[in-house]
């Protein structure tokens, strides 16, 4: 397992003199990405001398640092015969250093690391967009030249991996020790309605994009999946290769790694009974960070709020305004309690005594409001009274609800004909107490396996059911309804009806 030993070309990294090498080594890179893959030791060094904390940096030490970069696979050197001009130098072996590809990704690595904290992730909704359309386009794809397969497959891939990179790279920066100081502070109240919205609009979108895709995915059959992946997999060996080693690697492992994707494409939107979709535990996470939004800019506004009392305050404004000798010292002391800088909407459960909406407080009749403390031992008094009988009401609202079963009762069973109600004889306008009694007498009867119900009048029926619908007309509309026949047991007809 050749994979799990230890990586020579990151001892650069932490070693003791790693500011030595890591300056140099940031040299090789910085040419790198301006095309200037060779370069010479006396370049590096005039590189390194510009620096103010290499100002006594010396050739000598630049020599054997090259060599322990060599030694640790980081450069690889190249003999130059070209600049050879005496046989002292020819022995001396004059070299250009170029960067090894493990030490490109190496110096690439440490160079995100140290701008992590400028880069941050989004929740963009244009991969779902065209992921959802690459999708759709499979049935297309496998008709295509492998050229065409193979940037179809590469962007397929790219989106999702950006997507499943931001959302990850985003949410995560909400479970940081930072972002923890950060979401109980005060200043980020001001902001709270930002994130939500930011947060609920992504859940919104997730929710119809993800069932998108998962229709998509579902709706592929798995041959058509392996003639496409099979085409893919063909179209990476058509890529020629210099080195046979590496394409002999590919070969042995692309089938398991273009497999791999696509089942990762799968897990992130289909969910299986060993573990939900990555995007259900997205959606998860997002209302998790919503709810812990919410909760700590309440408690934040709890704190700030804590322990205050203004009832000196007010006591002592009472006692300046009932000094007051005119009513314009009255109006300045009532702006300053409830003027602009402290406005409040005070509202009590009285009626005015006059409905303009132009009328002055000062205009309307003074009341009086209890106000009761708030603190724990408090208990309102109880006020001791007798209670009147309501058995006359009682018995009138039961009269009245008897009458309105009976009205029910007669309307609904005037239809009923030969011990039958056949919905498909009901012609003229029905109201809407007559449609819902229909309607519960045939639901209560579909949830029997015999098809079977008992009214509330206590009648006893059978649910039949004739081809075809039929449309009543109703007050508030037409329903259009299978054609049933309630069919009930003993006399019952329309000129039998009443209530025991």
């Amino acid at each position: 397992m050749n994979y799990l030993e230890p990586v020579r070309e990151t001892i650069y990294l932490s070693v003791g003199n790693a500011p030595q090498y890591r300056r140099i080594m940031r040299i090789f890179f910085m040419e790198y990405e301006k095309m200037h893959f060779q370069l010479y030791k006396e370049d590096v060094w005039e590189a390194v001398k510009e620096y103010p904390e290499f100002a006594d940096y010396s050739m000598e030490q630049l020599k054997s640092d090259l060599e322990s970069l060599v030694g640790w696979k980081n450069l690889t050197p190249i003999q130059d015969p070209k600049r050879v001009y005496t046989i002292a130098e020819y022995k001396n072996k004059q070299f250009r250093y170029t960067m090894s590809e493990a030490a490109v990704e190496v110096e690439r690595m440490s160079v995100k690391l140290e701008n992590l904290f400028m880069e941050s992730g989004n929740l963009s909704m244009n991969y779902f967009v065209r992921i959802e359309d690459a999708l759709r386009e499979m049935e297309q794809v496998k008709d295509r030249s492998l050229k065409e397969i193979n940037e179809w497959w590469n962007n397929f891939q790219e989106d999702f991996k950006r997507l499943n990179r931001n959302y990850q790279d985003y949410l995560r920066e909400f479970y940081s020790g930072k972002s923890e100081k950060v979401l109980k502070s005060v200043e980020f109240v001001i902001h709270k309605d930002r994130f939500i919205s930011y947060l609920q609009e992504f859940i919104k979108q997730l929710q119809g994009r993800s069932l998108r895709i998962e229709r998509a995915l579902r709706s592929l059959s798995g041959e058509l999946v392996k003639e496409v992946l099979e085409k893919v997999i063909e179209s990476e060996l058509s890529i020629p290769h210099p080195d046979a080693r590496i394409r002999s690697l590919r070969e042995n492992s692309l089938r398991e790694r273009i497999y791999g994707r696509w089942e990762s494409v799968s897990d992130w939107f289909l969910s299986t009974e060993k573990h939900p979709s990555e995007s259900r535990k997205v959606l998860d996470i997002t209302d998790e960070i919503i709810r812990k939004i919410i909760q700590n800019a309440a408690l934040i506004a709890q704190l700030q709020n804590w322990g205050i009392s203004r009832k000196d305050d007010y006591r002592k404004f009472m006692e300046l305004f009932g000094q007051c000798e005119t009513m314009e010292e009255a109006h300045k002391i009532s702006a300053h309690v409830f003027g602009i800088r402290h406005v409040r909407h005070l509202k009590i459960n009285q009626g005015r005594t006059s409905d303009a909406v132009n009328s002055s407080v000062f205009e309307e009749t003074p009341s009086e409001y209890e106000l009761k403390p708030h603190v724990r031992t408090y208990r309102p008094r109880i006020h001791k009274s007798g209670f009147g009988s309501k058995a006359l009401e009682k018995a009138a609202q039961r009269n009245q609800y008897l009458k309105g079963l009976e009205e029910d009762q007669r309307l609904v069973m005037k239809y009923v004909e030969n011990h039958r109600l056949a919905l498909s004889r009901i012609t003229d306008c029905i109201s809407s107490a007559t449609r819902e009694t229909l309607l519960r007498w045939i639901a209560q009867a579909n949830l029997t396996s015999s098809r079977s119900g008992r009214t509330e009048y206590g009648q006893a029926f059978r649910l039949l059911r004739e081809e075809g619908t039929h449309t009543l007309h109703c007050e508030d509309g037409d329903l259009v309804i299978p054609a049933y026949i309630l069919e009930f047991e003993g006399e019952q007809d329309g000129s039998s009806q009443g209530l025991d």
